[in-house]
């Protein structure tokens, strides 16, 4: 199809695809878009920066010009970043309907977040967790008329680990209505969102990528093998050569740790490069500053854990580099997902110390590529190798201790501020806690008593074999 006219959009929502560059539709637009405007619920799988979030937007505003009302959409995604940037496509997009959008993630006010919502916005973007309070704690809005459900990183919502949703999306799900159209979208495809095509019940259409590779063809994907306590020097030196090379390229490296994020951070201005860290250790506000400073080219290179793995599109991204090896190829395809995003060329390289080469294999494996390997200038690195991990310990013992000390002051003043601007947060806070601990000693109560209970029946038991021993030694006396 060679436009937007094409798929049934209207006139008014092409002319803002024109305005924003957007000229053909991808082929998840292709596919998904005619689907959702007949009504049914839809499950598109495609590559990372292939127009997933515009393949739901687009039908979801032509559906409220039609019958503007609010709250009309709810979005759910993993992170707080991807959220903003959701929500900027909605507000750029709808803009000619003048449409009212509303964020509700952690780390910001519940208060002002409750009046937003209060106030029947067409869309509220939210990550799970903070809606879930809303919903606990607020009646002041309505979400039973609710025409679109959209789940965006769809496998990360769904998926049971270290950071489980599954308690606050069924709290969410049970005050939406049962007529509705449910979205579901992702770059990678799971065993879960498998089970939940029956799930959807709107004549549920699914769409998947049918590319044998699960990363982009403009992507050259790389490698350097190297021992584990000389992968900083590989880094400086990476970051070296592509800064000296390439003014106008910004850097993104992904590590599995806030501490090693921190560190690296410390570490990397310490030789001079403008650095700027992203990690779940950090103040919200802080979080979407840095992003911001990332975004605008203030600073050109990006540390970060995996809360910047999804979803973000940042065109100035040029190169990726993997720290440490992705434990699962998923992580890896999403993180590599940062460039070479529509149609444009990208980099990424991967450190691969002794221990991660089995990783690399199932990495090869899921996304059908082999990765090259990096040439590298090993006399370059070994000249520079002391230097590095000097650095590194002294960021390690002095300044990582002072970051972390001020990180807890922080969450201290956080505290007193609750209880100075927000007492009936505290006081809620307080009672859950006094329940908590009254089921603790009620716990501690019927142990108590089991074991007394416990010891009684066990004297009980001596005492009548004492009898019995007694009465034996009496009936043999008299025999």
């Amino acid at each position: 199809m060679d436009s937007f006219l094409s798929l049934g959009l209207s006139e008014w929502l092409v002319k803002q695809c024109k305005q924003l560059g957007i000229n053909k539709p991808t082929p998840v637009q292709e596919n998904c878009v005619p689907a959702i405007l007949e009504g049914r619920d839809c499950m598109g799988c495609a590559k990372t920066g292939s127009g997933k979030t515009a393949a739901f937007v687009l039908p979801v505003l032509q559906k409220l010009s039609e019958d503007p009302y609010g709250i009309f959409c709810l979005v759910l995604t993993p992170t707080r970043e991807l959220a903003y940037q959701i929500a900027e496509q909605f507000r750029v997009l709808g803009k000619p309907l003048g449409l009212r959008d509303c964020i509700i993630v952690g780390g910001m006010d519940m208060v002002t977040q409750a009046l937003e919502l209060s106030n029947q916005p067409h869309v509220v973007v939210a990550t799970p967790g903070r809606l879930a309070d809303h919903i606990r704690s607020s009646n002041t809005f309505s979400m039973s008329k609710i025409k679109f459900l959209i789940l965006d990183e769809a496998d990360r919502l769904l998926e049971q680990g270290c950071t489980d949703f599954t308690k606050d999306l069924e709290g969410i799900l049970e005050i939406l209505p049962a007529k509705r159209q449910t979205l579901l979208f992702s770059a990678t495809l799971t065993d879960t969102l498998h089970e939940l095509k029956n799930i959807a019940m709107n004549k549920p259409f699914f769409w998947e990528s049918k590319s044998e590779t699960r990363t982009v063809e403009e992507l050259d994907q790389r490698y350097i093998l190297t021992p584990e306590k000389v992968k900083d020097a590989y880094l400086i030196h990476l970051i070296q050569k592509f800064t000296d090379e390439h003014d106008d390229w910004s850097l993104i490296i992904f590590t599995n740790t806030c501490k090693n994020c921190q560190i690296l951070t410390m570490m990397l201005r310490e030789f001079n490069f403008p650095t700027i860290s992203l990690h779940s250790m950090m103040k919200q506000k802080q979080r979407f500053a840095n992003l911001a400073k990332f975004k605008a080219s203030v600073y050109k290179i990006l540390i970060a854990t995996d809360v910047a793995a999804r979803g973000l599109d940042i065109p100035t991204v040029q190169v990726v580099i993997n720290h440490n090896t992705p434990g699962l190829p998923k992580i890896y395809i999403h993180r590599v997902g940062r460039t070479a995003r529509a149609g444009r060329n990208g980099v990424s390289i991967t450190l691969v110390t002794q221990y991660d080469i089995h990783l690399v294999h199932s990495i090869e494996e899921k996304i059908q590529t082999k990765l090259k390997e990096y040439p590298v200038e090993e006399k370059e690195v070994h000249k520079i190798l002391t230097q590095v991990n000097v650095t590194r310990r002294e960021c390690e013992i002095v300044r990582l201790p002072l970051f972390f000390t001020f990180q807890f002051q922080l969450k201290k003043n956080s505290k007193i501020y609750l209880q100075i601007i927000e007492p009936e947060l505290t006081a809620k806070r307080k009672a859950e806690l006094e329940k908590i601990k009254s089921q603790k000693k009620k716990f501690k109560q019927k142990i108590q008593e089991n074991i007394q209970r416990q010891k009684h029946r066990q004297l009980k038991k001596k005492l009548t074999k004492r009898k019995q021993m007694k009465r034996k030694k009496a009936a043999q006396e008299t025999a």
